[in-house]
């Protein structure tokens, strides 16, 4: 199994981030990123960009990279 296999995000996990006080670096496709909402049923994250906090956009959470 890849490394990078290994840091992708579970729903569980996406749900403690959201939940947490801290701040945690997870990235989409490189780009370092906030997850405001986790769907468990569908298992999508609405996320934003650091940089570009105006662009709100639905993802699988399978997709995002804890780093």
């Amino acid at each position: 199994m890849s490394e990078e296999w290994m840091k992708r995000m579970n729903v569980g996990r996406a749900k403690e981030i959201v939940e947490s006080a801290e701040m945690f670096n997870v990235t989409y496709e490189g780009t370092p990123v906030i997850i405001q909402h986790v769907d468990e049923a569908t298992q999508v994250a609405r996320i934003y960009s650091k940089t570009d906090p105006d662009n709100e956009r639905e993802v699988p959470v399978l997709n995002l990279i804890e780093e």
